[in-house]
């Protein structure tokens, strides 16, 4: 007798992303891949994470190897508090949670806000990976257009008067993913106001924002947060190493406890080895250096692909220029289909790879755009990669 599996419906909206198929290519020694959100592995700090794991099992293994705090280590808990103090944000210890990356955060404040048919706001295009996180809750997007302020505040108050059942807003106000834009502290200001005003859950996802290599660091969401409903995800993944996965969400007690309640449920606890690492880095080196040197080396790299693509790109694709993150959003002549030609041009001809952005778009798939990552390919290998692409767009346009 065959088995018949009967899957639940929300199965229907988790379907084969192009982040698997990304993580493939990422990992494909012959394929030049500007696709991930790679961090450039050479700047990891392997001889200081070898010395706090060391530390962390030879002088208290029989802790940090042992089950721990569900809601994340207290001593943590309370650096993470103190860092979002010295970006502007007052919290408690007691208003974090450790996260297995930023992305778990994304996960649980679906879950624990939307039913079937709820509406979340999204900047369109948004996250790919944010989509992936919300679909098995089934809701229904309503999608605020971008530009180079970051998302357009007059069309959000717009859709805001005939939306329905919002629960939350979703937004990367600092070198969005995938676009690169960076909100202004105009718009930051009026986003609390339309949410105090029509009453719903603000979800800030800040991984890239201590990447900034040009320009003033804006306010985050969080501190102009007048009524608690910002709930702040933040990533050690690209500023120490995501094979880490620690993340943390920063939001009100009464928030912060529920997401706890859903992280329990869904993985006990973070490792208590990676919390406890992280915690030593903290507490023995200086971070903050640590980032001034990623940020240096990230600036340069981002140079060299605009360089190259200003002097091998078709003058008729554009290139968002943004301050700091790890992306650039290529937009294309309309009728382009940046799958189609990664699939039938790039790959088999120059072996690189992007992410095609139609999948960024929750509703209207554009096929006129691609994500390009600059932190993580040598300087080679972005001359040779962007060089390459440069030349067979130009065959391909001109065809």
């Amino acid at each position: 007798m065959t088995m018949n599996l009967q899957f639940a419906k929300r199965m229907e909206r988790v379907q084969p992303s192009a982040i698997r198929e990304l993580l493939r290519l990422g990992a494909d020694p012959d394929i030049i891949s500007f696709g991930g959100g790679y961090p450039d592995a050479s700047l990891f700090p392997t001889e200081q994470l070898n010395a706090v794991y060391t530390e962390a099992i030879s002088r208290n293994g029989r802790l940090s190897l042992q089950y721990s705090f569900s809601n994340g280590l207290p001593r943590l808990r309370e650096q993470i508090a103190q860092r979002m103090g010295r970006d502007g944000v007052t919290c408690s210890p007691e208003e974090v949670l450790i996260l297995q990356g930023s992305q778990q955060g994304l996960d649980l404040t679906a879950k624990l806000l939307i039913d079937q048919g709820d509406v979340i706001i999204t900047e369109n295009p948004t996250f790919l990976g944010a989509l992936i996180a919300f679909n098995p809750c089934e809701p229904n997007y309503v999608t605020v257009r971008v530009d180079a302020d970051g998302m357009d505040m007059d069309d959000l108050e717009s859709k805001l008067h005939t939306a329905k059942r919002v629960k939350f807003l979703y937004t990367v106000p600092d070198f969005q993913n995938p676009t690169g834009v960076t909100m202004s502290a105009d718009r930051r200001r009026r986003l609390i106001d339309l949410a105090n005003r029509f009453d719903f859950i603000v979800l800030e996802d800040s991984p890239y924002r201590e990447i900034r290599y040009q320009g003033s660091s804006l306010p985050t969401l969080k501190s102009l947060d007048t009524e608690g409903r910002v709930v702040f995800l933040g990533s050690f993944s690209k500023v120490l190493a995501p094979g880490m996965r620690l993340g943390w969400a920063v939001a009100s007690e009464d928030l912060i406890q529920k997401l706890g309640l859903l992280k329990l449920a869904a993985d006990t606890q973070c490792s208590t080895l990676n919390m406890t690492a992280a915690s030593l880095f903290l507490d023995h080196y200086d971070i903050e250096a640590h980032i001034r040197s990623i940020r240096q080396a990230y600036l340069r790299k981002k140079e060299l692909m605009f360089d190259t693509i200003r002097q091998t790109f078709p003058q008729d694709v554009r290139f968002t220029d943004p301050s700091g993150g790890l992306f650039t959003w290529l937009t294309f002549p309309e009728g382009f289909d940046s799958a189609k030609f990664m699939m039938e041009q790039s790959l088999p001809k120059a072996k690189v790879a992007y992410v095609p952005g139609a999948t960024f778009f929750p509703h209207t798939h554009e096929t006129n755009h691609a994500r390009v990552n600059y932190s993580s390919q040598p300087d080679d290998k972005i001359v040779q990669g962007i060089s390459a692409l440069g030349q067979l767009l130009k065959d391909y346009l001109k065809a």
